[in-house]
């Protein structure tokens, strides 16, 4: 049903969806399902390309068991000082996450900004991350460093001198305009083709098109970045 879990008849239905290459809206489609329970459940289990039905149905079963034989003595969670339910915010996590991974990002770096922009604090130390993710911190520093390259996340120090990884509305500004900036490189990148190759031959022309339509596209996100942001997001003006 709807809203239940994935059958393991449903799980063959999405590997076969896949491998014809259908949308995961089409195949969510065939299914009664949402869109959104078809994305997740693909990107939890490998992606389109790893997916395997009989995999994702037992990974699925381990979690369920996980989650009923809680280690005797670990403390249960805390009450949510919103009262918000706890399986609707661990589905908008997953959900959240997909979207990254989406967007290009890779699964761990996904899960941190996850992590991060669902704490009411905006922000989280390595070892808390550690332990609400379940990774060594190895991988932690890794992911961070990741992130930082392309400004989806900042270091600040603590009182203790510990570092705090925290996401603000300003870094949406600050990514941006990194982004901006990768893609004046591709303009560079491309119009040095063009002199290499001849303006008038056909690969010229199309590098020349390439560097004409990346110029354009910058130049109005940029516009667009610096109209909008004292507007969504005053407090991050100086």
């Amino acid at each position: 049903m709807p809203g239940g879990r994935l059958s393991q008849q449903e799980r063959q239905q999405i590997a076969a969806g896949l491998a014809d290459g259908l949308a995961y809206a089409e195949i969510a489609r065939g299914l009664g399902r949402p869109t959104s329970t078809v994305t997740r459940e693909v990107m939890r289990n490998g992606g389109p390309a790893a997916y395997r039905a009989e995999m994702a149905h037992r990974a699925t079963e381990r979690r369920a068991h996980r989650r009923k034989r809680s280690p005797a003595g670990t403390p249960s969670a805390e009450p949510d000082a919103y009262g918000r339910d706890p399986e609707a915010v661990r589905d908008f996590e997953e959900s959240f996450t997909t979207s990254f991974v989406e967007s290009g990002l890779p699964r761990m770096m996904s899960r941190i900004l996850t992590c991060l922009y669902v704490s009411d604090s905006g922000g989280m130390t390595a070892a808390e991350l550690v332990r609400r993710l379940q990774v060594s911190p190895a991988s932690i520093s890794k992911s961070i460093a990741f992130l930082e390259s392309r400004a989806l996340v900042r270091r600040e120090r603590q009182h203790d001198r510990r570092e705090r990884y925290v996401v603000d509305l300003d870094l949406w500004y600050q990514s941006m305009l990194a982004s901006a900036r990768a893609n004046d490189r591709v303009v560079v990148a491309a119009r040095q083709g063009v002199e290499v190759l001849g303006r008038e031959t056909p690969a010229g022309q199309r590098l020349e098109s390439v560097a004409r339509f990346m110029d354009h596209v910058t130049n109005d996100l940029i516009r667009s970045t610096l109209q909008w942001r004292p507007v969504l997001f005053p407090d991050s003006v100086d």
